[in-house]
């Protein structure tokens, strides 16, 4: 049997196989069939070229086959694919979490275990804290997104897709309300959210871990505030509850710091960590303070495949790139740029319909809405730009509780002038939606 490429495929003709190949709860919707990528460049099998603002959702900082990240997987491929760390370890492991526990935020000593995926490392995060504390609750706020496992998909604050028909979903779970300005949720009452759980559902003693992201990704990047973040570190010290953080989209330098936590000097006591960290190859990582990941019961820790030896030295490649290249800096400089665009462009079609655009670092999004009203989302309006994008050359992908809103997920090494052509495609593509 010939497994070769097929050099004849079209896009038509891959999803007339897909469909036939692959369940329909599959996500598919682009039609795009790649063919190669480099940096924020994607080519199909048609030849056709695409300016990337997805990057993988959030996946590719670095962007496409980094020449460093490639080098890195195949130096290590040649060396050994698989050992298992649990059965023979190997340094490139150990150095991945010497570095994140370095990186991540807060002067208190940590350490970490990798993982495969973004839920394997909330759901060790919340298995952990219900070991450590004796405690079965976990608070989680509206509009979050955790992943989708069971676990993962009870802690996510938005119904569907992610949870329709999956219950009954895993017990001692509650959402509280996340901070959103824009739909006229303050900080103070977020905060009054959670205290009215600790009087009416649950006590405060049997909550083992609060779980939050910092700035939401699917739920529209909304960006805690200081303020709110500084509350929930309080009551978790009061009350003995261990603060999760959720860094799995924002992190990587997506906010500007490796971790937005740093941005408002709080210090959580895990960090979810995933997505970005090796450029593409499924690495997941659970940093916490070094006190509290000791408590955690011998071999109740682990995973056949989690750290593989290939995605670490794509881990530490990732590391290096974001240092040698300042992506940092550059991930502020690329969202001030996207942030400036989009609000000219707000003043060009109106408020009435753009209705708000939000940043935190390189993470900008546009919420689509009816009449100005935030209550009034318009999905339908950003269904049309995102296909209008994409036949213009533009890849991008939607957030929020009805799809509302646009999002940047740009690589972080997209050179100026890229970034403008993109830009400028999104702009062509919101007024030609919004004329109909």
């Amino acid at each position: 049997m010939d497994h070769g490429k097929n050099e004849f495929a079209t896009n038509e003709s891959l999803k007339a196989r897909r469909d036939e190949a692959c369940p329909v709860g599959l996500p598919s919707k682009s039609g795009i069939y790649a063919a190669r990528a480099q940096g924020a460049e994607l080519w199909d099998v048609d030849g056709k070229r695409y300016i990337d603002f997805i990057g993988g959702i959030g996946v590719l900082n670095v962007g496409h086959s980094h020449p460093k990240v490639v080098e890195a997987i195949k130096r290590q491929s040649e060396n050994f694919i698989h050992t298992a760390f649990g059965i023979a370890q190997y340094e490139s492991y150990v150095e991945v979490c010497e570095i994140l526990n370095r990186v991540t935020p807060g002067d208190t000593p940590k350490k970490t275990a990798l993982f495969n995926s973004g839920a394997e490392a909330v759901e060790n995060s919340v298995k952990f804290a219900r070991q450590i504390t004796g405690r079965p609750g976990v608070i989680a706020f509206s509009g979050a997104f955790h992943g989708r496992t069971l676990l993962a998909t009870t802690l996510t604050g938005k119904s569907k897709p992610y949870k329709v028909g999956f219950g009954p979903y895993v017990p001692a779970v509650f959402h509280a309300e996340y901070p959103d300005a824009y739909h006229g949720v303050d900080t103070a009452e977020a905060l009054k959210s959670v205290d009215r759980l600790f009087k009416s559902t649950i006590n405060a003693n049997e909550v083992a871990a609060m779980i939050v992201e910092p700035v939401q990704g699917e739920g529209g990047f909304n960006p805690a505030s200081k303020e709110f973040l500084e509350g929930l570190r309080a009551r978790c010290d009061e009350h003995g509850i261990l603060l999760i953080a959720d860094e799995i989209q924002s992190g990587m330098g997506r906010s500007g710091k490796y971790f937005a936590f740093e941005k408002v000097g709080v210090e959580p006591d895990f960090i979810c960590i995933a997505k970005s960290i090796a450029a593409g190859l499924p690495l997941s990582a659970l940093t916490g303070k070094a006190e509290l990941m000791d408590k955690v019961v011998a071999g109740s820790m682990g995973s056949t495949y989690g750290g593989n030896p290939v995605a670490c030295a794509a881990a530490l490649a990732v590391f290096d790139i974001i240092e040698s290249e300042g992506l940092l800096q550059r991930a502020d400089e690329i969202g001030a740029a996207t942030e400036k665009r989009w609000k000219e462009l707000q003043i060009d079609i109106g408020a009435e319909l753009m209705g708000d655009v939000r940043r935190v670092g390189g993470m900008t999004a546009v919420e689509f809405v009816k009449d100005g009203n935030p209550s009034k989302p318009n999905g339908d309006l950003a269904a049309k730009i995102l296909v209008e994008a994409r036949s213009r050359g533009l890849i991008m992908t939607t957030a929020g509780a009805y799809a509302q809103c646009l999002r940047s997920l740009v690589p972080l090494v997209i050179s100026d002038e890229m970034l403008a052509e993109g830009l400028d495609i999104f702009t062509d593509a919101a007024k030609a939606a919004v004329k109909g």
